[in-house]
């Protein structure tokens, strides 16, 4: 074992190893083309063929080194995960023998079969030709034996198949709108303005061989059925806790893993529920964050089942604890570094800062719906809500500081400022420490916390892309106002906080400081105006509202026929999950549950045979009791799973009316599920531990 000299320095020599980075590409490429690629890369400059002739032979000699026989453009479609197809770099000779190529026309286009991923309708099963287009902001990478181009994917007819094209659309927009408010402001050098994320993942690690025993985990990625352990997360003990070995290696090589592709993997620790963990990485481009977020979530699954393990990402593995979210920390920099966010030691003397600051609460207060709407999933309806997650209802958290100058502003008086405080500790061996001017509110779906704003509500499996494209894009329309009405005559100072002062009276409804979790916020909420949209189908519908479809096609991010075409494959994507789990829960039931349950009670009945017949007056209280009530359980859950069944064959499940389907799912199946599930759970409790057909959450959250 090395010294820790040597494992410190061991670490920036890992870091990157597998990329096709700025430093690699200043290594490889010619002078000319290294500097005509950064133009495409920093100032969307046009790629010229013989530059991307140059990369492409670069990259594939790199590859190739780094052990590469296959290239893959890898992309990210509709469904939220990623996609590739990998072509080997080997072209033959004319003496029948092969070489290694790969041309800049590779390199920038691929054709991938386009009808077979979701399009909500954009491309028919004839119509197959789509493309992909490389995305030279986001570096290539080696995975296992091939090279991995990040590309963006289009129809045949140019319509967006991806969710990182239109993310790349909102970020531009957004620059394009936040650069004029610079100018107002005297800043003639800032040319891109960029929007960084940090996006935290929660997860659940549980025993694989334990795993592979329940349907429902392997088809479902949640426990349907499962009594609740003797212990929970009551205690708090698990939270921050001490990290088991188990644990500790696969973290060790996850880190390891992430670091070979950049992944600035940061942070990691117990989470509140038993068996849930959290990952942080530290800041970078909204593009590449969302890429590096979809590297992280494969290398976890992979990493995990090298260990003996299953890394659970659904946002409700189990009931009864904590769900898993993914905290998409936001913020907006210059390309110099200056945080656009970042309030200064006195923000109530920081105009830029606090113009930005309208900008956002009053995007966020005007497209609530839109940010219900990028999170929302069949899993997410379990999580939002509940004493655990953030609830469905928008709002905005600032702090008593920046509400109170926000409210001075409003009223026209000078801002008085907070009191300077210390922490003082009481012990003489510990320093006193300086407080922030404001607590952090963790029941909050939006809350800024200190030179960002962490959007809390999104589940752990989703991808960060659409949350992002709708802040982007509302912060951009309203930045797009701001600059109009600035651009205009008159000096600039007193028109900035006027206009703040407007945006805090006509939108202050949306900052709630207070406790998200408590039934008073839901009628307060009411009383403002806020929206409560619970699930998915009381959201998502809100998408193609005529002030939504504006939005996009006036910042040019989506046509209306691809917000429709969006709309459709969510619905779709709610459906087809709830329709896989209804259909799992009535093979569980019919073919594991009712079989163990007769089993163990037809073992009752023969011990209360043997017993009687070696003494006819024992009572067998406990036995016919027993068989009693587990008899009555199985023809409640034998009933139940009938009704199921047949819900799930009504035509209205399958009606071509996807607003009408979902709706008959929410509103007949999920409470048919919810009833069997709770009958199944009845008897879990009844059964021995030898003839319950599966494993326990007792068995899944403490046994690793």
């Amino acid at each position: 074992m090395g010294t820790c000299a040597e494992n410190r320095k061991s670490v920036p020599a890992l870091f990157g190893s597998a990329v096709f980075n700025d430093d690699v590409m200043q290594e490889r490429l010619p002078r000319d083309v290294y500097k005509s690629l950064r133009k495409t890369i920093d100032e969307g400059k046009d790629l010229d063929l013989t530059v991307a002739n140059a990369v492409a032979s670069a990259m594939k000699d790199w590859a190739v080194e780094q052990g590469a026989t296959h290239y893959t453009h890898w992309f990210q479609p509709l469904n939220g995960i990623t996609a590739e197809k990998h072509d080997s770099f080997i072209s033959p000779t004319s003496d029948g023998r092969v070489i290694m190529q790969f041309s800049g026309k590779e390199l920038i286009k691929g054709e991938p079969d386009a009808s077979s991923f979701p399009s909500g309708g954009l491309r028919a099963t004839f119509e197959a030709r789509g493309y992909t287009a490389w995305d030279p902001t986001s570096y290539a990478f080696v995975k296992g034996d091939s090279l991995y181009i990040p590309t963006a994917f289009c129809s045949y007819s140019g319509q967006v198949l991806d969710k990182k094209t239109p993310l790349l659309r909102s970020m531009e927009d957004l620059s394009r709108q936040a650069v004029r408010i610079l100018r107002l402001f005297g800043d003639d050098k800032t040319k891109q303005v960029i929007t960084t994320v940090g996006p935290e993942q929660e997860y659940f690690l549980i025993d694989r061989a334990l795993y592979e025993k329940r349907a429902d985990l392997r088809f479902c990625g949640r426990t349907l059925f499962g009594a609740q352990a003797p212990k929970g997360q009551e205690l708090e003990d698990h939270y921050y806790g001490s990290i088991k070995p188990r644990v500790q290696a696969f973290m060790k090589e996850l880190d390891e893993e992430l670091w070979k592709l950049g992944i600035l993997a940061k942070t990691k620790h117990n989470e509140v529920a038993p068996a849930q963990h959290e990952l942080a990485p530290i800041f970078t481009t909204t593009n590449i964050a969302c890429d590096h977020n979809q590297l992280t979530m494969e290398v976890m699954k992979n990493v995990a089942a090298r260990h003996g393990l299953t890394c659970l990402l659904h946002e409700k593995p189990f009931a009864g604890v904590n769900g898993s979210g993914k905290h998409n920390n936001w913020s907006i920099s210059t390309d110099s570094g200056k945080n656009l966010l970042e309030p200064g030691k006195k923000p109530e003397e920081n105009l830029l800062f606090l113009l930005i600051l309208a900008a956002v609460i009053k995007g966020v207060d005007e497209y609530q719906d839109l940010l219900r709407i990028s999170v929302a999933s069949a899993g997410n309806d379990h999580r939002l809500g509940a004493n655990e997650a953030p609830p469905a209802i928008i709002s905005m958290f600032l702090g008593d500081e920046l509400t109170a100058i926000l409210a001075s502003i409003e009223e026209g008086r000078p801002y008085e400022g907070a009191p300077s405080k210390k922490l003082e500790t009481g012990v003489h061996v510990l320093p006193d420490l300086n407080m922030d001017t404001t607590d952090r509110n963790r029941t909050s779906p939006f809350a800024f916390t200190g030179n960002k704003f962490e959007f809390r509500s999104l589940g752990s499996a989703i991808s960060i892309a659409c949350p992002n494209i709708m802040l982007n894009t509302i912060v951009a329309e309203e930045l797009r106002q701001f600059a109009e009405f600035l651009e205009g005559p008159g000096e600039l100072a007193p028109r900035v906080t006027e206009l703040v002062r407007k945006v805090v009276t006509a939108h202050k409804r949306i900052i709630f400081n207070g406790d998200g979790y408590s039934p008073e916020w839901v009628e307060e909420a009411k009383r403002r105006g806020l929206l409560n949209l619970p699930t998915t189908v009381d959201a998502l519908p809100r998408y193609l509202d005529q002030k939504n479809i504006e939005l996009f096609a006036r910042h040019k991010i989506y046509t209306e026929a691809e917000m429709e075409a969006r709309y459709e494959t969510i619905m779709e994507e709610y459906v087809k999950t709830l329709h896989i789990e209804a259909l799992t829960m009535i093979g569980m039931v019919r073919q594991e549950v009712l079989p163990a349950v007769s089993r163990y009670v037809q073992g009752l009945a023969e011990a209360v045979n043997a017993k009687r017949q070696a003494v006819s007056s024992l009572p067998c209280r406990a036995e016919a009791a027993l068989i009693e009530k587990l008899s009555g359980q199985m023809d409640k859950a034998f009933e139940l799973v009938e009704y199921l069944d047949e819900k799930l064959g009504n035509p209205r499940s399958r009606s071509v009316n996807i607003l009408s389907a979902a709706t008959y799912y929410r509103d007949v199946l999920v409470p048919a599920m919810e009833d069997l599930r709770g009958a199944v759970d009845a008897m879990e409790m009844h059964v021995s531990a030898e003839c319950w057909p599966y494993p326990t959450y007792a068995d899944l959250m403490f046994r690793v």
